[in-house]
């Protein structure tokens, strides 16, 4: 029989009204501002009278690294919420909006697989509730202020060779990473060097994904550094007086999305940062809100547990005060044959060897995220290629390593193909056993801190940086920004900025080339090898082979 793709399953889901989603998490319908009829926001009001009630367990959904393989994490995370609701939990589902970027590029959408998705798919991985333009349309906003403000007398002596503050699009677009504006004489401003990032780059991004209400929005877009005068003083966002008309922009994207799974659960959509570039997390607002509305709430972290999971933990449970109760490392057995070596097109043959060898990779994340103090489980994620024996063989070395792995067939078989790793993960959440703490503490200096992530979750042997960077790091700490953490962007290929090395390297060299200061998110951003804030387009990308067929549906979007 032929196995069906993602968008034919979607096509043929049985959605419900989203208000009777709403009712399921209690949430009465005047507080849904519905977008058709299986999408809503929810009104910030009714978020706000939710403050006193107590909160649910949190549980991560991470990963080893992505590989050309497929690991299916987003996939787990909606299988997850799905099983604990199958066996009579009262669990919710977070997750990131999905980009444009990679939707038309190379990695194609976000909104899991097989008979674990969330719908509507198609809305989902494309415009849904109109969020990331919300976001796009405010970042440059801000870009707009600056040059006019220059171009009207620069009345606050911004240095032009020190605007900081980049253009952003939701696109891969490479040809835009570095321009120049304001060409064409003098009724067109001031000629200087800029360039544009992905929006899910933008620090509006993840300014909208750490916010907790449109009080806090406000302050943190204002506290953004947009530029620099001759004598390295900042300029602030709230300078430029662009900070109320940033948050009216924003005030309806702060709202988290509902949406439901195929089996009709509830699940939020809201925020998207990318992990290598950024923070990797959806909405604190979302999870928080879900954490007052159901007893398990599921989450995911994007990319390998390097990248999203620590800085879940570093950043975005160190900021929003939340006590994640478990975690999930997903992997396949595909994937780690890649990590052992095989080349992809060599996939479909058994070979445990590999699997033992790749198994390095999923125990360098297990140690990871139990170093955090969060108890960890293994989810293996089932492909028809699997065989008996590589599967004893992931199971064996999960089990040497002190912790469980469970064969997962959510894929295949919806809620009832993971029901048994969602009874694990339930016991482990509400045995309190998670005694989460953060990698390093607030007051350690910046340049500390990206020496700790690069040496005891990557194995790094040292930090390389230019003197160029220590001192702009020295520079914020003088400046009263030496608490924050660090937002490490590196390739999600790897534990090293080199995407070719697989398995789990160590006594490499970690070479930080740039650092940003995201003063309204909170923390720095320590650019590490090659990796870009604004993607380039494959050879041959995804949007090549989207359109719509005969019957007017969409194909080519998975």
């Amino acid at each position: 029989m032929a196995v069906r793709s993602d968008i034919e399953i979607a096509r043929d889901a049985k959605k419900r009204p989203i208000q009777e989603i709403g009712a399921k998490l209690a949430i009465a319908t005047e507080h849904l501002l519905p977008y058709g009829h299986d999408k809503a926001k929810i009104s910030a009001e009714f978020i706000a009278s939710l403050a006193s009630r107590k909160d649910g367990k949190l549980i991560l959904v991470t990963a080893i690294n992505p590989t050309p393989a497929g690991e299916g994490k987003t996939t787990t995370t909606v299988g997850l919420g799905d099983g604990l609701n199958f066996i009579g939990k009262k669990a919710a589902i977070c997750l990131r909006e999905p980009s444009l970027g990679p939707c038309f590029g190379v990695k194609g959408g976000a909104a899991g697989g097989g008979y674990a998705q969330v719908v509507p798919m198609e809305d989902i991985n494309l415009h849904f509730t109109g969020d990331f333009h919300a976001i796009t349309a405010a970042h440059n906003l801000l870009s707009a202020m600056i040059d006019n403000h220059i171009y009207w007398g620069n009345a606050l002596n911004i240095d032009t060779r020190r605007v900081v503050w980049r253009r952003v699009m939701d696109m891969n677009d490479r040809a835009l990473r570095e321009i120049v504006c304001s060409l064409g004489g003098v009724a067109n401003g001031f000629p200087r060097e800029a360039g544009f990032d992905i929006t899910v780059a933008s620090e509006v991004m993840a300014i909208l994904c750490l916010a907790t209400d449109l009080k806090d929005l406000e302050k943190r877009l204002g506290d953004i550094i947009v530029a620099y005068r001759r004598d390295k003083t900042p300029v602030y966002a709230r300078d430029i007086k662009a900070d109320g008309a940033m948050t009216v922009l924003l005030a309806q994207a702060m709202q988290p999305n509902l949406v439901q799974t195929l089996e009709n659960n509830p699940a939020f959509i809201h925020g998207g940062p990318f992990a290598n570039i950024a923070h990797g997390c959806n909405s604190v607002v979302a999870t928080k809100t879900a954490l007052k509305l159901a007893d398990y709430v599921v989450t995911e972290a994007g990319f390998g547990a390097d990248l999203g999971a620590e800085k879940f933990f570093d950043i975005k449970c160190r900021k929003a005060g939340l006590k994640p109760a478990a975690a999930v490392i997903v992997a396949t057995v595909r994937a780690l044959k890649m990590n052992g070596g095989v080349k992809k097109e060599d996939l479909g043959r058994e070979n445990v060897e590999a699997v033992k060898k790749g198994c390095a990779n999923l125990g360098r994340h297990l140690e990871n995220v139990k170093s955090f103090g969060v108890p960890a489980v293994v989810g293996i994620n089932h492909f028809i290629s699997d065989t008996d024996a590589e599967i004893a063989a992931v199971i064996e070395y999960v089990k040497a390593q002190g912790s469980e792995a469970f064969l997962c067939k959510h894929w295949a078989e919806g809620s009832k193909g993971i029901a048994e790793m969602a009874k694990r993960v339930a016991e482990i959440a509400d045995s309190g056993v998670s005694n989460y703490a953060p990698l390093y503490p607030d007051e350690m200096g910046l340049f500390a801190k990206i020496e700790t992530i690069a040496k005891s979750i990557y194995r790094a042997g040292d930090v390389q940086a230019d003197k160029s960077v220590r001192d702009q790091l020295k520079t914020w700490e003088d400046m009263g920004y030496g608490k924050l953490p660090i937002c490490i962007a590196k390739t999600q290929y790897s534990f090293t900025t080199d995407p070719n090395v697989r398995g789990a390297p160590t006594g490499f060299s970690l070479p930080v080339r740039e650092v940003r200061l995201s003063a309204g998110a909170g923390f720095i951003v320590a650019i590490c090898g090659e990796i870009m804030t604004m993607p380039g387009l494959p050879k041959v990308p995804s949007s090549e082979h989207i359109r719509f067929n005969a019957a007017g549906q969409i194909e080519g979007l998975f």
